[in-house]
């Protein structure tokens, strides 16, 4: 049974101050390999190949990017998911062999696909755990555009105001939310994200097929409000309502999103249930 190989066992704070000597010229190869208790031949060869004391990959092949570069690389991918952009790993391919094409660097990437090759890429992500493969949630244009810092500072500086006004307990603070079902939906591609990162969003059209949409609403203790569901036609079929929970409302809108007149009709219906007057104020 073989054993691994006894390589890189060295420090890299002590490799660094070998090569710091040895650059400066206060000691030679052997002297500096000696003291620091690195390999002789190891910082001779990266002083020559004017590389870093950071460990590598094993084997005698070169790396096709520095460690600064592939540090850009990372950073890139982050940015682009940030700005709900993410990259696919075919993205990243692509975007990989023609850099180096670029930049003529030498690569064992497919020439004819035109795409880095996948133990690149899995060697890549190897070296930065800190990106991982993640599914997007869909994000509308026009959220992203408004999810900016000004809105959130006066969104939470209202809030801020009416809590300290009205003082609402528990019971009584809401929250409501609204997502669509499209008869088409199609699930997004995995893109690369920032690993440990909560939610994931990548831009979407959201004007393909037809659209459902479904209304829920809590309060902060646990307590929800019944369902409703908006479809998109001109007639209420009593059979859409099949298995849903008792009591839910359902309304039709031609293209099944929310507009105006039927939000009202929901308030009527989050007033019933939630009992909100004058005299039981409620925070939605």
């Amino acid at each position: 049974m073989s054993s691994k190989p006894k390589r890189q066992l060295w420090e890299e704070k002590n490799m660094a101050e070998a090569l710091r000597n040895v650059r400066k010229k206060k000691m030679g190869w052997q002297l500096a390999s000696k003291i620091f208790n690195v390999p002789a031949t190891t910082p001779r060869r990266r002083f020559k190949n004017n590389c870093n004391s950071t460990k590598g990959d094993w084997g005698g092949k070169r790396p096709v990017f520095s460690r600064e570069m592939e540090d850009q690389f990372a950073q890139h991918i982050k940015d682009m998911e940030a700005k709900l952009f993410g990259l696919t790993l075919k993205d990243l391919k692509t975007l990989i062999f023609e850099f180096a094409s670029n930049n003529n660097k030498k690569n064992p990437f497919n020439k004819e696909k035109e795409t880095a090759g996948d133990k690149w890429i899995q060697g890549f992500l190897k070296r930065n755990p800190q990106i991982s493969l993640r599914t997007p949630a869909n994000t509308s244009a026009a959220r992203a555009q408004a999810f900016n810092k000004d809105n959130i500072a006066l969104y939470f500086k209202s809030l801020n105001e009416v809590m300290e006004k009205y003082n609402f307990p528990p019971e009584n603070i809401y929250n409501i939310d609204k997502f669509g079902l499209s008869v088409v939906q199609k699930r997004p591609q995995k893109i690369l994200a920032t690993k440990g990162r909560k939610q994931v969003g990548a831009l979407s059209s959201a004007e393909r097929g037809q659209h459902l949409t479904v209304v829920c609403c809590m309060n902060a203790m646990g307590t929800f409000v019944l369902p409703a569901f908006r479809f998109p036609r001109k007639r209420m079929k009593n059979e859409l309502m099949d298995n849903a929970p008792m009591s839910s409302k359902a309304y039709c809108q031609l293209n099944g999103w929310m507009c105006s007149e039927i939000f009202v009709q929901w308030m009527e219906h989050f007033v019933h249930y939630t009992k909100a007057c004058n005299e039981n104020k409620v925070l939605l």
